[in-house]
C-alpha cells in the first residue's frame, strides 16, 4: 500500500551524503548542510544517459523517474504543443510494450505511473513494489528507444484530439482558464520561448504532421538528453545491471542547440481586460522576474510568503480579514529554468471593486518596499519554505524528482543542499531589495470580468480588451536586462 505524505524530523529525512560514481568524491555544499542528506550515486553511460541511484529501505517500494531536458521552450512559433503532445504519445505503447501493458505492470500491481510537461522539461515516472523495478526500467527503456516503432498517424491523431480536449477542459472552457496564457503573451514578445502555453494552440496542434512529431522525438528523446533517477528499496548492483541491459544499446542522439533566452523587463505597464464566462471578476498583477539559476528567486519566494498565505501575512490579513474586501489573495514567485514571474491574484468579495483592491494591494506592497519585512515575518516565512522543502523529500518519488531536477538544471543531483542553504540564508534586506528591484511599474495588470461587464475591470478606460478567439499577442515594450547571475556550482 502506498501511503500519503508523513512529516518527519528534518534530521531523519535521509541517512548519508552521496558520492558520485566514476567521479572524485562529492564534497560540494557539505559545510553547514548536514541537516539534509540524501545518499545518492551518479554515473553516466557511454551513450550519455545520466543515472542517479539513491537507496532508501523504509518501504518495499521504488520510484523511477526519467527526466528529459525538453519542454515547450524548445518549440518554435507555429509549432507549439509538441512537448506536451509527446507526453501523451509516450503512453500509447512502444516497440515491445503493447498498449495497456504499462498500466498492468504499474497500477495493476499496486503502483502508479504518470508524466508531466513544463516549459523546460518532460518527465515520466513510476512508483512500484520493489520486485517490479526491472519491469519499470524495461518499459522506460523501450519507449525511449523504440516508441517510433509503434507510433503511427492513427495514434497521433487520437492523442492530438485528447490534448485538444484537455485544452478545452483546462483552459478554454475553464473559468479564468485563459489568464495564464494571456499573461504570458503580454509579458514576453512573440518570439520568446516562454510566451506560449505548454499545451500549445489549437491551430498548431492541428498542423502538427507525423514527420514533425517524429523528428521532435528523435532529437530530444535521446539518452544524452535524459536523466534516470531510481530511488527506494533496491539493490544498487542489480539496478546497474538492469540499466546497462536495457538502456546501454540505445544510440546517442544529435547535439542539441538550446534556445537563447533573454530575461525581459517591461519598460511600461500594460492593462488588459478579458471577458469570460464567470460570475465574479478577478485581478491578476504579474511582473517578470528571474529563473532557477538566479539567487534572487529565494528572496522572491520569501516575499510571496510574507505577502500571502497564513492569515497574518500582509495582503491576506489586510484584504481578507481586516477589510474583508477580498475572498482570496495569493502572491507567488514561479521560477522556470531561464525566467520567472511574480504573480499576485485577488478575487473580490461582493461590493468591492478590482480597482479598489489593486490600489490597496499596491499600498501594502509599497510599504513593504519602503520599510522591509520584520524579523518575525522572515522567521515565519523561512520556516514555511523549510517545511515545504522537507515535505518534498519524504517520498521516494519526491526525492527522485529533486535529484533529477538538480542534475538537469544545475548539473548536480545534490543541488537540494545548496537550495536549502540559500533559502534559509535570505535576510530582510534581501526581501526588501528584490521587492524594489522587480515589483515596479513595468507589469501586466489583467482583469478577468463577466461577459459584457468590462466596467468591472480595474481602470477599464485604460485597459485593452483581449478577445477569446484573438490570436494577436499584446504588444510588450521591452528592454534587455543583464544576464541572470549563475548559481556557483
Amino acid at each position: 500500500m502506498i501511503h500519503g505524505p508523513r512529516l518527519v524530523p528534518l534530521a531523519l529525512v535521509v541517512l548519508a551524503c552521496g558520492v558520485a560514481a566514476q567521479r572524485p568524491p562529492d564534497t560540494s555544499a557539505r559545510a553547514g548542510s548536514d541537516a539534509i542528506r540524501i545518499q545518492f550515486e551518479r554515473y553516466t553511460l557511454p551513450n550519455g544517459l545520466t543515472v542517479i541511484l539513491s537507496t532508501d529501505r523504509t518501504t518495499p517500494t521504488v520510484a523511477v523517474n526519467v527526466w528529459y531536458h525538453v519542454g515547450s521552450k524548445n518549440e518554435v512559433p507555429g509549432r507549439t504543443g509538441f512537448a506536451h503532445l509527446f507526453e501523451h504519445d509516450m503512453f500509447t505503447g512502444s516497440g515491445h510494450v503493447p498498449y495497456g501493458l504499462h498500466d498492468k505492470l504499474t497500477e495493476g500491481v499496486g503502483g502508479s505511473n504518470n508524466g508531466t510537461t513544463s516549459n523546460d522539461r518532460t518527465t515520466y515516472f513510476e512508483t512500484v513494489p520493489t520486485n517490479y523495478l526491472e519491469s519499470a526500467l524495461w518499459i522506460e527503456a523501450d519507449r525511449m528507444g523504440f516508441l517510433l516503432d509503434s507510433l503511427d498517424l492513427a495514434k497521433l491523431d487520437a492523442q492530438r484530439d485528447i490534448v485538444k480536449n484537455e485544452r478545452r477542459q483546462s483552459m478554454d472552457n475553464q473559468p479564468y482558464g485563459r489568464a495564464e496564457e494571456i499573461l504570458a503573451h503580454a509579458t514576453y514578445p512573440p518570439s520568446h520561448p516562454y510566451s506560449w502555453s505548454v499545451i500549445g494552440s489549437m491551430d498548431d496542434l492541428s498542423a502538427a504532421s507525423e514527420d514533425d512529431v517524429k523528428n521532435f522525438f528523435r532529437l530530444y528523446y535521446a539518452p544524452n538528453n535524459a536523466f534516470l533517477a531510481i530511488v527506494g528499496d533496491f539493490d544498487p548492483a542489480q539496478a546497474k545491471a538492469w540499466v546497462a541491459k536495457y538502456f546501454s544499446d540505445i544510440p546517442r542522439g544529435k547535439p542539441i542547440a538550446r534556445p537563447s533566452v533573454a530575461p525581459v523587463v517591461l519598460e511600461t505597464g500594460q492593462r488588459l481586460v478579458f471577458e469570460d464566462r464567470v460570475q465574479v471578476p478577478r485581478l491578476y498583477v504579474q511582473w517578470p522576474t528571474v529563473g532557477e539559476k538566479n539567487d534572487d528567486r529565494f528572496a522572491l519566494d520569501l516575499l510571496g510568503a510574507i505577502l500571502t498565505g497564513p492569515r497574518t501575512a500582509r495582503l491576506t490579513k489586510a484584504l481578507v480579514y481586516d477589510q474583508q474586501a477580498a475572498a482570496t489573495v495569493s502572491a507567488v514567485q514561479s521560477s522556470n529554468e531561464d525566467v520567472g514571474e511574480f504573480l499576485v491574484t485577488i478575487t473580490p468579495r461582493p461590493g468591492h471593486s478590482l480597482m479598489d483592491l489593486e490600489e490597496a494591494a499596491d499600498s501594502i506592497i509599497e510599504k513593504l518596499k519602503s520599510e522591509g519585512p520584520t524579523a518575525e515575518e522572515i522567521q515565519k516565512a523561512t520556516a514555511g519554505e523549510e517545511l515545504a522543502l522537507v515535505r518534498g523529500l519524504e517520498s521516494n518519488l519526491g526525492k527522485a524528482f529533486r535529484l533529477a531536477n538538480g542534475a538537469g538544471f544545475h548539473d548536480d543531483p545534490g543541488y537540494f543542499r545548496t537550495e536549502y542553504q540559500k533559502a534559509l540564508a535570505v535576510t530582510a534586506a534581501d526581501v526588501q531589495r528584490v521587492a524594489n528591484k522587480y515589483l515596479t511599474r513595468g507589469r501586466v495588470v489583467l482583469s478577468v470580468v463577466p461577459s459584457g461587464k468590462v466596467d468591472q475591470a480595474s481602470k477599464p478606460a485604460e485597459s485593452r480588451n483581449v478577445t477569446n478567439d484573438s490570436t494577436q499577442r499584446p504588444e510588450s515594450v521591452l528592454k534587455k536586462s543583464p544576464s541572470p547571475q549563475r548559481t556557483p556550482r
